[in-house]
């Protein structure tokens, strides 16, 4: 094709009529000087028609450049369901996301024509890339935007099971909120599902089943087996931890990224997903530096590959089921039998949306009632109208988002105001949206449908008048409960469940547990000295993304603090701590807040308390 024995040195070219276009930034064209100052870091070889570059399934592997030829993305390579993705020539670079992250490929890069690449080692790229702002953005937004385009196109691994069954639930939700490239075989009625079945001998009383390159099925994995096969997680590592960070919302995260790069040991683990609350949501438009707004899921993606850039170690899944004292520093027990320990230990568990108490709901979660609003949910919506409930941010994010993808959106609030818990600038959008239909002093009385939902139920609080609203599926974003119940025997906690900070931790820790520090209670240190709490969980924190974030940071802070100091005086494991009735009245107000906790910018979850 002309122009494909053009040196990289002249102008680049517009892509050629076969080749994939540059979408959205997914595949930009390095320029001359951008490969000129990358060929001081790598090597240049040729490759024959056919090779393989990247293989599916493979982890890790080498950053590629096209200096000649072109090479085929492909899915099921080499096989009869080989099916071609993407096509690449001469400027552009190969790879996603999990190049960056060290998860095994999705699609399998092959030379279609004999050219000349640029071969570069993944480590030495992240260093580059660290080095050269221009050159890492235009990597990272191609990645970020591979991902996606990835995640859309069903590549990766299928799930087969029953929309029925809660564990082919739980695998859908696990691969969509840790945004692996999947797809979904439904048992019920998709007419691929018997013929895979009958092709690995499986019965449908054993799915669901995870089929991984045609040539591997797990039966029924759990979430810690589909994350091994993944790569999407780092082992165990042994010893000790300068930090410890349980929970990876956007307090976490931040708290991973400043204390790694300050040079903390520093591990990130989570019991499911990356992202927190902020992870559900499909656009924040008022979190600062983006002003065409973000989704949950890239601010996360972004904020730990920063992490891992300055050596961060993220586990994902990992359940941490008790933390107690241990000689000077934090043991934390996972649930898988796992333990780690640390110096320090900063808990950004957040909080998970509460549930709706009406009778019949819980068959109808996973099916019809979602907790969410993502891409994931909106694809099982249809055409139909859907439902969601609450009066904060995340409701009218939700319904805003919803409302591009179905023609009509029934937003039930049991307020009198719309403004009451909403930013100002969300309303203003609901307000002039034609498919938001928002009904205020409104409950759902009562859901409708046997297998998935048909209708709700809802009334009207002051006259008591019912009606019922055609609806396939419900949002609720209805306030949120502390992922505390594993600390309730070791922290002092609010009424709520919150974990209480500062001169309130200070006032219900153990007797003589802050007289043996020669110092006072950090304003984000919980009871126990050297365990701070970040974010959602903490008590009379504000739940807004950036204030998460930046008490994150702060907690960093303070960890230096603590560290600043002798930690003889830790309590031992058979030392006295403060016991579930400790609590105090939730507060009001946090008199210890930081300046961080009142900025504006707004979370995508909690605001509905």
């Amino acid at each position: 094709m002309a122009g494909e024995d053009r040196s990289p040195g002249t102008a680049p070219r517009a892509a050629a009529p076969d080749e994939t276009p540059d979408l959205y930034g997914a595949y930009p064209r390095l320029t001359p000087k951008q490969i000129r100052f990358l060929s001081g870091h790598g090597t240049r070889r040729p490759v024959a028609a056919g090779e393989v570059l990247i293989r599916e399934g493979d982890r890790g592997g080498d950053f590629y450049v096209i200096l000649g030829g072109s090479v085929a993305i492909t899915e099921y390579y080499g096989t009869s369901d080989e099916r071609l993705l993407r096509l690449h020539r001469q400027g552009r670079f190969l790879g996603e996301l999990g190049l960056l992250q060290g998860q095994v490929a999705f699609y399998t890069a092959h030379a279609r024509e004999a050219g000349e690449v640029l071969v570069i080692p993944v480590d030495r790229l992240r260093v580059l890339v660290a080095r050269d702002p221009v050159l890492g953005n235009l990597v990272l937004r191609a990645y970020l935007g591979r991902r996606t385009m990835l995640v859309g196109a069903g590549a990766g691994f299928r799930i087969l099971g029953s929309r029925y069954s809660s564990d082919t639930r739980r695998l859908r939700e696990f691969a969509a909120r840790n945004w692996l490239p999947h797809r979904w075989i439904d048992l019920e009625t998709d007419a691929e599902a018997e013929a895979l079945l009958r092709r690995f001998s499986v019965p449908p009383e054993e799915t669901p089943i995870v089929i991984w390159r045609e040539e591997q099925v797990l039966r029924n994995p759990g979430n810690a087996e589909l994350a091994r096969l993944i790569g999407l997680s780092t082992p165990a590592a042994d010893g000790d931890h300068d930090l410890l960070i349980v929970g990876s919302g956007p307090a976490g995260i931040a708290a991973a990224v400043y204390g790694s790069s300050d040079g903390l040991a520093t591990t990130l683990v989570d019991a499911f997903a990356t992202g927190g609350q902020a992870g559900t949501s499909s656009l924040i438009e008022n979190y600062l530096g983006f002003p065409s707004g973000i989704s949950g899921s890239e601010l996360a993606e972004r904020g730990v590959l920063q992490a891992r850039k300055f050596g961060a170690r993220v586990r994902i899944p990992a359940e941490a089921t008790s933390l107690e004292p241990d000689g000077g520093h934090y043991r934390v027990t996972f649930a898988d039998g796992t333990e780690a320990l640390g110096r320090t230990v900063v808990l950004a568990t957040g909080a998970h949306y509460r549930r709706l108490d009406v009778p019949g709901i819980a068959r109808l979660e996973g099916t019809s009632v979602f907790y969410a609003a993502t891409v994931y949910e909106a694809r099982q919506c249809g055409a139909d109208p859907v439902a969601v409930v609450g009066g904060g941010n995340s409701a009218g994010q939700a319904s805003l988002f919803l409302a591009e993808r179905v023609p009509r959106v029934h937003l039930l609030i049991r307020g009198a105001s719309l403004g009451a818990g909403m930013s100002r600038y969300l309303v203003d959008q609901i307000e002039r949206h034609p498919r938001v239909n928002v009904a205020l002093d409104t409950e759902v009385r009562e859901v409708r449908g046997d297998d998935t939902l048909r209708s709700v139920v809802v009334e009207h609080i002051r006259t008591k008048e019912r009606r019922a609203l055609d609806a396939c599926s419900l949002f609720v974003f209805i306030g949120a409960k502390p992922c505390t119940d594993w600390l309730s025997d070791v922290l002092a906690l609010d009424d709520e469940g919150f974990v209480l900070t500062g001169a309130e931790a200070e006032a219900r820790a153990a007797p003589g547990v802050w007289e043996s520090q020669s110092r006072g209670c950090l304003r984000l240190e919980t009871s126990l000295p050297g365990v701070f709490a970040a974010g959602d969980v903490r008590s009379g924190s504000v739940k807004r993304v950036a204030s998460a974030a930046g008490e994150g940071a702060m907690a960093v802070h303070h960890v230096h603090d603590h560290l600043g100091h002798t930690t003889a005086g830790l309590p031992g494991p058979g030392d006295d701590l403060p016991a579930p009735s400790g609590r105090s009245a939730a507060p009001g107000g946090d008199p210890h807040a930081s300046a961080t906790d009142a900025h504006p910018l707004h979370m995508t979850g909690g605001e509905g308390r």
